[in-house]
């Protein structure tokens, strides 16, 4: 049994990456991906049984980076508005600094080789936005409405404007950083009466 590099492993994820966002899913083979990370084709099936294998621990990978970045520091004791625009800041900031992988993710979560035990995984690293949601709700500060849909309303605005950004359409300005958390915020937050 060959032993596994952790340079060669990041040096496979880096290339793929780069291959799936230049090239799409389809058209990334492992061959192309090996070249690029230049090691040869046979070395790649050391780490990775498949095409399919790799792409769905690569966007694990990914994942558990962004999460790691998010709640960093993260503190569900303060109140729930001040670790709405916590965690709404910290993610943009990941999206915004991290382009390559946003862009992967955003590929990817669309492919039918999304396995569906990747896609649970990946949901489960982001349960504390997931409790805030269901605490905000239990409070009765947010809507009364299905949480996956308060999630969606809490994210789909930044990863939109963010791939505006990438797609030269806008241009990023950092006070849009705060006018998106106001935005969001009074998107999901319950109705005054």
């Amino acid at each position: 049994m060959r032993h596994k590099d952790e340079n060669k492993n990041k040096s496979i994820y880096k290339a793929a990456i780069q291959l799936v966002n230049e090239q799409g899913l389809s058209a990334t083979s492992m061959s192309k991906i090996a070249k690029r990370a230049g090691i040869s084709a046979s070395t790649i099936y050391v780490y990775f049984e498949n095409k399919e294998d790799m792409l769905n621990k690569l966007y694990l990978m990914i994942k558990k980076d962004m999460s790691v970045e998010v709640f960093q520091h993260y503190d569900d004791s303060i109140s729930v508005r001040s670790s709405f625009e916590y965690t709404l800041r910290k993610y943009l900031d990941f999206i915004l600094n991290n382009k390559d992988e946003f862009l992967f993710i955003e590929q990817f979560s669309n492919s039918p080789l999304l396995h569906n035990l990747s896609k649970e995984e990946g949901t489960l690293m982001f349960e504390p936005i997931i409790r805030l949601l269901e605490e905000g709700k239990s409070q009765k500060i947010f809507k009364q409405v299905d949480t996956n849909l308060l999630y969606m309303a809490m994210v789909n605005l930044c990863m939109q404007y963010v791939k505006e950004h990438y797609g030269g359409r806008i241009t990023f300005k950092q006070e849009d950083i705060n006018i998106i958390v106001e935005m969001t915020w009074d998107a999901i937050k319950k109705d005054e009466i």
